[in-house]
């Protein structure tokens, strides 16, 4: 993430719109279990909301600074931090009740490796468990943040074909003003 990307996700203003819109939105309706696995929470302004409503959070960084950051945040019996990439978890199959990612698909920097990330997450599901998340849609601002840092967008209308390709099933998708929800629960 670039300088300002970094800033913004740290700011207060964030913080409120995790709080009070984002996580409320993407999570209404959805059950993810006692062990949740969070994929690129960055500062982890989400992981801080997930850890109140919820015995056990893994989160999973690939950038160290972050993934050290919100480890001594953190309080280790509610968190584990793990810094690795989310295209090849650490984690033997079916190790999570649920598994959510905010607002960060569009980081990974090709479509294949978000699709190796969808089937890694899969991989680590067990039957029937629910995946849900978010992702922003372009607008001006949205670019602006994302100058020099990477963004590959996620299509709305082509996610429910990768996420049943990666091993899920019930997909929905569903849009809103400069971003997208989706919900998915890994098949048998």
């Amino acid at each position: 993430m670039n300088r300002f990307h970094r800033w913004y996700c740290r700011s207060a203003r964030w913080r409120s719109t995790v709080e009070e819109r984002l996580l409320p939105w993407v999570l209404h309706g959805v059950t993810l279990g006692d062990r949740v696995l969070e994929v690129g929470p960055g500062p982890g302004l989400t992981t801080a909301v997930l850890a109140r409503t919820h015995p056990h959070v893994t989160a999973v960084e690939i950038d160290p600074e972050l993934a050290e950051s919100l480890r001594r945040r953190s309080d280790p019996a509610k968190v584990e931090v793990v810094t690795a990439d989310a295209t090849a978890l650490p984690f033997p199959d079916a190790s999570f009740t649920g598994a959510v990612c905010f607002t960060m698909l569009h980081h990974v920097p090709s479509a294949e490796r978000q699709d190796r990330l969808l089937a890694e997450v899969r991989r680590v599901l067990a039957p029937g468990a629910t995946f849900a998340g978010s992702d922003s849609t372009p607008g001006p601002l949205f670019r602006a943040a994302h100058l020099f840092d990477t963004m590959v967008l996620v299509d709305p209308d082509t996610l429910p074909r990768r996420l049943e390709a990666a091993g899920f099933d019930e997909v929905r998708v569903t849009t809103a003003k400069h971003q997208l929800r989706f919900r998915a629960r890994a098949a048998p």
